[in-house]
């Protein structure tokens, strides 16, 4: 369950991001840690991600934080990138890594089955498309939870 300030912290970071040229690929609120752990995920979309990306988003977004006063309490930020390993979510995702091997997680039974693996196809505003062992499987957006790089 995302935590109930990350959009708030999304609306403050992107700008910040968007300065630096660089992406958000995702925001983490981690409150069960002491003190909380706020992770902010960045990409670079001209070039790989660098350490100096990492440090120039955390030393700007620390400094717009620390002046909105969103988040009243000490806590840790961790700026990196999202690696490898990661979900799935834009439009660039999906068509960088077509032809990878992915699983795709459902939110309900499809087919008889919530976990399906295969290479990434194509992604419509209707359908997620993957081909294992030969044959195309197309499954419904709608109950799409997750699609991981394997």
């Amino acid at each position: 369950m995302t935590h109930p300030l990350i959009p708030k912290i999304l609306d403050l970071a992107t700008p910040v991001a968007q300065d630096l040229d660089l992406e958000i690929a995702g925001a983490v609120f981690q409150t069960n840690q002491h003190p909380p752990v706020l992770r902010i995920d960045i990409r670079n979309p001209r070039q790989g991600t660098s350490l100096n990306d990492c440090e120039a988003m955390s030393r700007a977004l620390e400094a717009t934080l620390d002046a909105s006063d969103l988040i009243p309490d000490a806590y840790v930020l961790e700026v990196s990138s999202p690696g490898i390993s990661e979900t799935l979510t834009s439009d660039r995702d999906f068509a960088a890594f077509k032809g990878f091997s992915v699983t795709v997680t459902t939110t309900e039974p499809y087919k008889g089955q919530t976990t399906w693996n295969g290479r990434l196809v194509r992604r419509d505003d209707e359908t997620l498309q993957i081909r294992d062992r030969g044959r195309s499987i197309s499954i419904p957006r709608s109950i799409v939870a997750s699609v991981r790089l394997d």
